[in-house]
């Protein structure tokens, strides 16, 4: 990850502890705001999806005007280079956002682009947590 991280709590919008809704709505609303943070224009749709230790937020309508004229004009894989940049530019603050909103360590980021259909997906793999029935089970057991 490069760059400066920026702490979630200094970004611009609501903060992930006021946001109305879910964990995922939140989550979402976190990636939103950041795309369009860093490139100028966040994606029109965004879904936050989780099981138990990962979290995948799958975004459309991502790419900007400019963007498009690129991809209009044969420079797709440039497009996908940037946002790979872009992502990667962005990944401790969006990897800390996670984390505060989960209050779960995320111990893998992994970012894509694509561009027919304009689709992105954020993933976040998050560290397993410990059980305390499971702890209660292995001492009984004395494992």
């Amino acid at each position: 990850m490069t760059g400066n991280p920026v702490p979630p709590e200094s970004l611009p919008g609501p903060k992930p502890d006021s946001l109305p809704g879910s964990k995922a709505s939140a989550i979402s609303n976190l990636t939103v705001r950041m795309m369009s943070l860093y490139t100028g224009r966040g994606p029109t749709k965004a879904r936050t999806h989780f099981n138990e230790d990962l979290v995948y937020v799958v975004l459309a309508d991502t790419l900007t005007k400019g963007e498009h004229t690129l991809v209009a004009n044969g420079y797709s894989e440039m497009v996908l280079a940037t946002r790979k940049t872009f992502q990667d530019t962005m990944s401790a603050e969006l990897v800390a956002g996670v984390e505060h909103i989960l209050g779960r360590t995320v111990i893998a980021f992994l970012s894509t682009n694509h561009i027919d259909p304009d689709v992105a997906i954020e993933t976040f793999i998050l560290a397993p947590t410990t059980h305390p029935a499971a702890e209660e089970i292995s001492e009984l057991h004395g494992d």
